[in-house]
């Protein structure tokens, strides 16, 4: 049986305020009164949609090897690298390269839904797992800059403990453009909403999910939870009604709280959903854009016996407002600082030293003596134990997933942040080893010697000379 084994999400920390929004733009904009309500993602400035992946696949992984992954899919429309493998990233990032087929899946908003497939299709084969993350941009001033949300989602498939099957898909892929974003553009254009509308979702989605459901014997009143994304908010409910699916069964698009997560929403959705789904219950998932794919899955009695993970509804939950709009505007370099002197010094990334110590750098792989059992980091020839001093003594260990605590913090104002003041410090692990690192999405009242912190992998600094090098590393958070 295939189908789904483990799901998880991540959803950034910062929660944009639309009211913010609105208010530092009605002067030219009033018309945006109307969405000036609840509040969408807002991503950090050292994230980006592979930072996202990496905890949304974290959260999906749990206490499963990473290593056990056959295939690893990675949807997105913003990938920091247009030639670069970006999934490639994340998998240095989870330790697994040897006997992994990775591949970037782009140029549309079903490419998430599209990655779900193959991974799906890819599972008998072992483990395989799809991540989709998006971070879009948007015009100032736009009705997307209140739509649109940060986020991830994360699912591993394969054929032991399933907890959601494969009954059946259905793809089609026609060239109906109701918005598109060009090489040399940052933003999407967008088409008239009533004619996207008319023309394409009532055309193209229930002869769709009429096929779907034929391929699997069910009819629209056996669907459970109707999951399909949409910045209309009253189509879904159309779709679902001229599918003969009932009202009750769609899915809340969390656009409230979250915000349209782009090529990653409706897997979101589905993660949202396999929070609360029961055995026997049905799903279908819609992911639209260029065609439609439609997944239909099963819960099974499994689901009820996963581990406890954060899930879109804890990383929900996790949540800081804010209202500074400008912030907003700075983090997604929308806004030309003054960055002050400091920041000019040259951020080239030695390509060489990244390969050969890429385990240390994206997998924060430290090492552990096999003589007295020491933990350090990083890993080194000789044991840094005075009382052992073995050599070539350590194995590989992975702390990435083990919680710190500070052991000393310094807030910076002298050195340039992107949201000053930098927060750095020694932090150490209980299992041994310690090193000097950045603190992330902290407040003051948080930081404090013994303060619990959880490792992030996070965007370091961004060589703007030389194209955009993004260099990577992790970073400590708060519990």
């Amino acid at each position: 049986m295939v189908g789904i084994v483990a799901y998880g999400a991540y959803v950034p920390r910062l929660r944009l305020q639309r009211q913010a929004v609105y208010d530092a733009n009605k002067w030219f904009a009033p018309n945006l009164r109307g969405q000036a309500k609840g509040e969408r993602s807002m991503a950090n400035w050292d994230e980006d949609s592979v930072t996202m992946a990496v905890e949304a696949a974290r959260d999906c992984l749990g206490e499963v090897d990473a290593k056990s992954l056959r295939n690893l899919h990675f949807a997105s429309t913003t990938l920091p690298f247009k030639d670069r493998q970006n999934a490639g990233v994340i998998a240095s990032a989870l330790t697994v390269e040897q006997g992994l087929m990775a591949s970037d899946v782009a140029g549309s908003q079903k490419a998430g839904t599209s990655a779900l497939i193959a991974s799906l299709r890819a599972a008998e084969g072992g483990p395989s797992m799809v991540v989709a993350s998006d971070k879009r941009l948007t015009r100032v001033a736009s009705a997307t800059e209140m739509q649109y949300g940060d986020g991830a989602a994360a699912f591993l498939c394969g054929t032991d403990k399933v907890i959601a099957k494969l009954v059946a898909t259905h793809s089609v892929s026609m060239d109906f453009v109701d918005h598109f974003r060009g090489d040399e553009s940052d933003f999407d254009y967008g088409w008239e909403e009533r004619w996207i509308r008319d023309e394409g979702y009532v055309k193209i989605v229930p002869p769709a999910v009429k096929a779907a459901l034929a391929a699997a014997n069910l009819k629209g009143a056996d669907i459970a939870h109707f999951i399909m994304a949409s910045l209309m908010p009253a189509v879904p409910k159309q779709m679902a009604k001229m599918s003969g699916i009932a009202e009750t069964a769609v899915r809340d698009m969390l656009s409230d709280r979250l915000g349209d997560t782009g090529t990653a929403h409706p897997l979101v959705m589905l993660a949202h959903t396999l929070e609360t789904a029961k055995a026997g219950e049905r799903i279908m998932v819609l992911g639209f854009g260029q065609g439609l794919d439609v997944i239909i899955l099963e819960a099974t009695g499994e689901l009820a016996k996963l581990p406890k993970r954060m899930g879109v509804s804890g990383w929900l939950a996790r949540r800081k407002a804010e209202t500074n709009y400008l912030k907003f505007l700075a983090f997604n370099e929308m806004l030309p600082i003054d960055k002050g002197m400091r920041a000019e010094f040259d951020k080239k990334t030695a390509l060489s030293i990244l390969w050969r110590k890429r385990d240390m750098i994206y997998g924060l792989v430290g090492g552990k003596c096999r003589v007295c059992g020491t933990v350090q980091f990083p890993k080194s020839q000789v044991c840094v134990n005075p009382n052992c001093h073995a050599v070539d003594s350590q194995d590989d260990y992975r702390m990435s997933g083990l919680e710190a605590s500070v052991m000393s913090f310094t807030a910076d104002s002298l050195t340039y942040s992107p949201d000053p003041p930098a927060w750095y410090g020694m932090i150490t692990f209980p299992e041994g080893g310690r090193f000097m690192a950045d603190f992330t999405d902290c407040d003051k009242e948080q930081v404090k010697v013994g303060a619990k912190m959880r490792m992030t992998f996070r965007i370091r600094d961004n060589d703007q000379m030389r194209g955009g090098f993004k260099r990577y590393f992790w970073k400590a958070t708060p519990v």
